[in-house]
C-alpha cells in the first residue's frame, strides 16, 4: 500500500513539473518579439498601378497601357523608361543627356522584377536604351551587373545599336560649362535628373526600373545610386518597392530604397518610410542637406504610395484608378524652421 501511495505521489509531483514548464513556455512566448507580417494583398488592393518620380506624364502612360492590356509589372517599367531614354529635350536620361566632365554621354539603369531578380549596367557609352539592356543582363547572363566597354559590347551582341548620344543643345551647354569648369550639384527645380518607376500588375505583382545619365560634368567613371541595388532601387514583392532620384552619392550612404522596404516590412506606411529615410540624410552629423536633393517615391503590396524629398519642387507622376496625375511632393524643409 505504501508503494503505491509513493508511485502515486510521485506521478503527481511528474505531472506537476511538466504543467509547470509548458507554463513557462507560454509566458516566454508571449514575451518574444512577435514576428513581423508582411503586408498582404487584400481584395480592396489598387492595381494596376504605377508611379514615376518627376513630370513624366507620357511614360507613366505608356507603362499604364501595358498593365491595362494584361502586361507584366516588368514589361510596364521597362517600356515606361524607354521613353524618356528616347526624350533628347529632358537632357538628363538616355539621348541627350548631359556628359561627364570630358564631354562623354555615360548612362546607368537597372532593372528588378517581382522574384527578386535584379540587372545592371554602368558608365555605358553610345547605346540609348540602357534599360532594355540592364533587363538583359537580368535573363540572359549569370551576373547581375556589367560596366563599361564591356557592357557596350554585350549590348551589341544582343542587337542594340551604337549611336551618338551627345546632341548639339547638350554639346553647347557643357561647352559653356567648360569655360568656368566649375563643379556642384545644383539642387533640380525644373527637370529632372532620374526617371525611377515602380507598377503593380493586375495579378498583384510588382517591378521596378530606374534610368540615368547621372549629375551632369560629373567625373569621368562615376556612378550614382541609380544602378546600385538597394540604393536607387529596392522591390520585395512580398512588402513593396522604393526608387531614388537626387544626388546618388547621399542615397547610397544610407542605402535608401532598401531602408524604405525594410521599414515598410515593419509596419510603416509607404509615406511614413519615405519621410524616414529622408530624416535619415538630414540628420547625419554635418549634413549638407540644404545644398543637394533628394527625392523618394515607394509603394506597398496594397498600392499606397508615399513620396517625401529635402527640398521643394520635387514632383511625380501616379497613375492610380484609371486616372494619370502629377503630384507635388511634401518635402522635409517644409517642416523644418
Amino acid at each position: 500500500m505504501k508503494q503505491i501511495n509513493f508511485i502515486q505521489k510521485k506521478a503527481t509531483i511528474v505531472v506537476g513539473l511538466l504543467a509547470l514548464v509548458l507554463l513557462i513556455a507560454c509566458k516566454l512566448e508571449e514575451k518574444s518579439p512577435e514576428k513581423k507580417e508582411t503586408v498582404k494583398t487584400s481584395t480592396s488592393a489598387v492595381r494596376p498601378l504605377v508611379i514615376a518620380t518627376w513630370n513624366t506624364p507620357l511614360a507613366v502612360e505608356t507603362a499604364a497601357k501595358v498593365l491595362e492590356k494584361g502586361g507584366s509589372a516588368l514589361d510596364a517599367v521597362e517600356a515606361g523608361c524607354r521613353i524618356e531614354e528616347a526624350n533628347e529635350k529632358g537632357q538628363s536620361v538616355g539621348k541627350g543627356g548631359l556628359p561627364d566632365r570630358d564631354g562623354n554621354v555615360t548612362l546607368d539603369a537597372c532593372i528588378m522584377d517581382d522574384k527578386g531578380n535584379y540587372g545592371a549596367v554602368l558608365c555605358v557609352k553610345n547605346i540609348k536604351h540602357v534599360i532594355s539592356v540592364a533587363r538583359k543582363v537580368m535573363e540572359e547572363t549569370p551576373h547581375v551587373m556589367l560596366a563599361g566597354e564591356g557592357a557596350e559590347q554585350f549590348a551589341i551582341s544582343q542587337g542594340f545599336e551604337r549611336e551618338n548620344l551627345l546632341t548639339e543643345p547638350s554639346k553647347k551647354a557643357w561647352e559653356k560649362w567648360k569655360e568656368k569648369s566649375e563643379y556642384k550639384p545644383i539642387i533640380n527645380i525644373e527637370n529632372h535628373d532620374t526617371i525611377g518607376m515602380l507598377a503593380i500588375d493586375k495579378e498583384g505583382n510588382i517591378s521596378g526600373a530606374c534610368t540615368t545619365s547621372g549629375l551632369a560634368y560629373k567625373m569621368a567613371g562615376r556612378v550614382g545610386d541609380s544602378p546600385i541595388i538597394g540604393g536607387g532601387l529596392f522591390v520585395d514583392n512580398e512588402v513593396g518597392a522604393a526608387v531614388a532620384t537626387g544626388l546618388g552619392e547621399e542615397v547610397l550612404k544610407t542605402v535608401g530604397s532598401f531602408l524604405i522596404v525594410e521599414l515598410m516590412r515593419q509596419g510603416k506606411s509607404p509615406q511614413e518610410a519615405c519621410e524616414e529615410a529622408i530624416a535619415r540624410i538630414v540628420n547625419k552629423p554635418n549634413s549638407d542637406f540644404k545644398n543637394f536633393q533628394v527625392g523618394y517615391i515607394a509603394v506597398n503590396k496594397q498600392g499606397e504610395t508615399g513620396a517625401y524629398s529635402i527640398h521643394e519642387w520635387f514632383s511625380y507622376n501616379l497613375y492610380k484608378n484609371g486616372e494619370n496625375k502629377n503630384i507635388k511632393s511634401d518635402f522635409i524643409l517644409n517642416r523644418k524652421e
